[in-house]
């Protein structure tokens, strides 16, 4: 039937954006928009502050962001420096998963 939706298909999720003009990484949802914010330095990415709108806490947009700076600055060679403290805890707890 037309415009019914698989309920096996689910939705892909908004991507991560590199708004390199405004030195943030951008993630909207609902119209609402998480980022967190960099500093490019000649050898490293400084994370700088995340910020997710209230209405879209808990929903793992702060953990997309800091995934997307941290594959981007490993894609591009750079040192991530986690200024940010929930960045720093990302990368804790991503530290104590690998075996």
């Amino acid at each position: 039937m037309v415009g019914e939706i698989d309920p096996g298909i689910r939705p892909q999720p908004p991507a991560v954006t590199d708004n390199r003009e405004a030195h943030q990484f951008e993630l909207t949802v609902d119209g609402q928009t998480s980022v967190l914010i960099y500093e490019r330095r000649p050898n490293a990415l400084a994370l700088l502050h995340t910020e997710v709108p209230p209405a879209l806490r808990g929903r793992g947009l702060a953990t997309r962001l800091a995934e997307a700076a941290v594959n981007t600055a490993r894609a591009e060679g750079l040192q991530v420096v986690a200024v940010c403290p929930f960045v720093r805890a990302f990368l804790r707890k991503q530290r104590q998963s690998k075996p």
